[in-house]
């Protein structure tokens, strides 16, 4: 698949870019995306949730009442879990929800992804760029010149460009990673993907390892 290569002026410089099929023009693995999203998520959870068992919580000892003849239930601590300020049963308690997946698999949910991209034709490609100064004005009229303005967009770079990188902080529905970063999450949440043509030969060099 051939895509034309833009300038930031989002004019053609009549230049193309093959997308590798090995990456871009694979049958996509439903499963294999769920799976690597779902860890993805996973892995965002602090995990720091807790609740106090009865054990856990202040409060008296003592037997709050006598065992029979006031028509009521027996009642051994305040700390009862039936009691307003008790223990809580089978609480939260502070876990990992970190999980495994190998390699492999994680590489075709990335590359399923990018396929998904390049089927609905949401790939822009850009000439290699770099911005003198750190400016959000510089990104803002990027994105304008594109005209994606009303699209999630994630720029892939093919190396970390702290000119770039920061000048799109401020800038709403945008994300900027580098090739390294690329994970499946960001790319099937954005609506366009937006590539260098380096980006393009990192990610083949990436995926063919």
């Amino acid at each position: 698949m051939e895509v034309k290569v833009l300038n930031i002026s989002g004019k053609e410089t009549g230049a193309k870019v093959q997308l590798p099929e090995s990456v871009f023009g694979i049958e996509p693995n439903d499963h294999a995306i769920y799976l690597d999203v779902k860890q993805y998520l996973a892995n965002q959870r602090q995990g720091t949730h807790k609740s106090k068992q009865r054990n856990e919580i202040a409060g008296s000892t003592r037997k709050l009442y006598k065992q029979k003849g006031t028509g009521g239930a027996r009642a051994g601590s305040i700390k009862s879990p039936l009691f307003n300020g008790g223990g809580r049963v089978f609480g939260p308690q502070p876990r990992d929800y970190s999980f495994k997946l190998n390699k492999k698999l994680k590489s075709l949910a990335r590359k399923s992804a990018l396929a998904y991209k390049a089927k609905d034709n949401n790939v822009v490609i850009l000439e290699d760029f770099n911005f003198d100064t750190i400016k959000t004005k510089n990104f803002t009229n990027l994105i304008a010149a594109l005209n994606v303005g009303n699209e999630k967009t994630l720029l892939v770079l093919p190396a970390q460009n702290n000119n770039i990188y920061l000048s799109s902080r401020n800038v709403q529905k945008t994300k900027v990673i580098t090739a390294a970063d690329l994970n499946t999450y960001d790319v099937l949440n954005a609506g366009v993907l937006v590539l260098t043509a380096d980006s393009v030969k990192t990610l083949e060099e990436a995926f063919a390892k």
